[in-house]
């Protein structure tokens, strides 16, 4: 009786342990796999991160390719005004310009023409004291 006793006393002890290692285990498990979920929320965290970040860079990106095209596009309406409006006043300025060319033409003519002078006279004025000279030393030698 008292082996059976024993026994049964050993069984149960021994199905105790069992429960209490299982449940210990069972615990352990539930444990590791809250560090694995919190891991997985983790590195799905950093990758939403990342990815906000792209859609960032991709927006900003974005922007400035808009920009620059709208600094183009009203680069080239200011071009097609310039030339629209020069078109309209484009006739008046050729004016203008010929008349200028025309004064510094003329002013450039007058200086020529006052440098031609200015020789002629040094020339005759030159001759005219020559021939003075000339007549001078015929006298001195009469």
């Amino acid at each position: 009786i008292y082996r059976q006793t024993d026994r049964q006393t050993e069984r149960q002890t021994d199905k105790q342990r069992d429960r209490q290692r299982d449940r210990q285990t069972e615990r352990q498990t539930e444990r590791e796999t809250e560090r694995e979920k919190d891991r997985q929320t983790e590195t799905d965290r950093q990758r939403d991160r990342q990815r906000d970040r792209n859609r960032d860079r991709d927006r900003q990106r974005d922007r400035q390719r808009d920009r620059e095209r709208d600094r183009q596009r009203d680069r080239e309406t200011d071009r097609e005004t310039e030339r629209q409006t020069g078109r309209q006043t484009g006739r008046q300025t050729g004016r203008q310009r010929d008349r200028q060319g025309d004064r510094e033409r003329d002013r450039e003519t007058d200086r020529e023409t006052d440098r031609q002078t200015d020789r002629e006279t040094d020339r005759q004025i030159e001759r005219q004291t020559d021939r003075e000279t000339d007549r001078q030393r015929d006298r001195q030698t009469d």
